[in-house]
């Protein structure tokens, strides 16, 4: 799948900068262009493979290019006034090869929580090209500013986009583990996940073609209801045609047709029902995508398709597509499982109450100024009547 990928604010530009070298290093061909955008410039100035003329430092006449301070609200005003200035970078993509545009961006920032709807709304105006969003929620232990931006971001970002690809921080941080180092692994976990997903399809001359493709299409209509996606991923050592072992769930025996096909079957259940990006029901999903990636001579079909019925009864969907993603020389079967148009889950109903709370507070406290300000105005007038 061939992907414009933005990074907007501090946290997407990080993941776009990992996913431009995850697809270097896997020969993926999914990342057509990578731009990055921020208010603050020492962010830009951190990425290492996003190169100069890609990123694009916005709100110079306000910030000075030292961010917006979390304030979400300042950073979809920026994003409005320099969109210009974005539409600039944007102009050198070669759309004519592009199956969609990503935005990624941390939801509980300022820059890129304001910024990133304001963006995916242009490029849905301007592009025929569909939009998604892929946003990174906050930890609830980072502070409440950053869960009340979500609260605000998400809203907006998913009516916004074509669908909004979710991955929840909250759920992925190691107790004791230090920021930096979490962070880190964090985002190689995103990028693994999704990567793995979008390159499945974009196979070069020479390499082995798949018995059921997943292309672009097979993506694009799994998410074309729209709402909010997770992604689960399982994967388990398999030995190698040179004989080479690398054990990551303990050692898999090359063995019958039988065992490759338990084997499928397993990992796909494993990555249903296993740690999702956000976690959800499964049974809300509305439609879903099953795919299998590893050496061509362990993509067994049988269990391929076995996987794909047990999710349908699991998600009681009729739409749930598959297909395999062969990747020679690899030591290891994967499987990828996207949920597309999830209802059921828990951390969202908490941000939305968070956003319903916030906004009572706000009416509330409007209102009580404006009774002050009332009285305060009656006070005058009866002190003029004094005197």
């Amino acid at each position: 799948m061939k992907l414009a990928l933005i990074g907007f604010g501090q946290a997407g530009g990080k993941v776009v900068d990992e996913f431009v070298a995850y697809d270097a290093a896997i020969d993926g061909g999914f990342v057509e262009d990578a731009i990055a955008i921020n208010s603050a410039k020492v962010d830009l100035q951190g990425l290492e493979h996003v190169p100069p003329e890609k990123q694009v430092l916005i709100g110079g006449a306000r910030v000075k290019g030292h961010g917006v301070g979390a304030d979400n609200e300042l950073g979809a005003e920026i994003a409005e006034a320099d969109i210009d200035e974005i539409q600039g970078a944007i102009d050198d993509v070669p759309v004519y090869d592009l199956d969609a545009f990503l935005i990624v961006t941390g939801m509980g920032g300022g820059t890129g929580s304001g910024g990133a709807p304001v963006l995916a709304k242009h490029l849905k105006r301007v592009y025929s090209e569909p939009v998604y969003g892929l946003g990174i929620l906050p930890g609830t232990d980072e502070g409440g500013i950053y869960t009340l931006n979500a609260a605000r971001s998400f809203q907006t970002f998913v009516r916004e986009v074509d669908n909004l690809l979710v991955f929840d921080n909250d759920d992925w941080r190691r107790t004791g583990e230090s920021v930096g180092s979490g962070y880190d692994r964090i985002n190689r976990e995103i990028v693994e996940r999704f990567g793995k997903l979008f390159a499945a399809g974009e196979v070069g001359s020479g390499t082995h073609v798949a018995e059921s493709v997943v292309d672009s299409s097979e993506i694009i209509n799994t998410l074309s209801g729209g709402g909010v996606s997770t992604i689960g991923y399982a994967t388990e050592a398999v030995q190698t045609s040179d004989g080479g072992l690398l054990s990551r769930l303990g050692r898999s025996d090359a063995g019958t047709e039988v065992e490759e096909t338990t084997r499928m079957t397993s990992l796909v259940r494993k990555a249903t029902l296993g740690r999702l990006t956000l976690p959800c029901a499964v049974s809300s999903a509305d439609r879903a995508l099953v795919v299998a990636a590893g050496p061509p001579e362990r993509l067994n079909r049988k269990g391929i398709e076995r996987g794909r019925t047990w999710l349908e009864e699991e998600t009681g969907s009729m739409e749930v597509r598959g297909g395999d993603y062969p990747i020679p020389g690899s030591d290891e079967v994967s499987s990828i499982v996207l949920l597309s148009g999830v209802t059921d889950v828990d951390r969202i109903e908490r941000l939305q109450q968070v956003a319903i709370e916030a906004k009572e507070t706000t009416t509330e406290i409007d209102a009580r100024s404006e009774d002050e300000t009332a009285a305060l105005v009656d006070t005058g007038g009866e002190l003029d009547a004094l005197f």
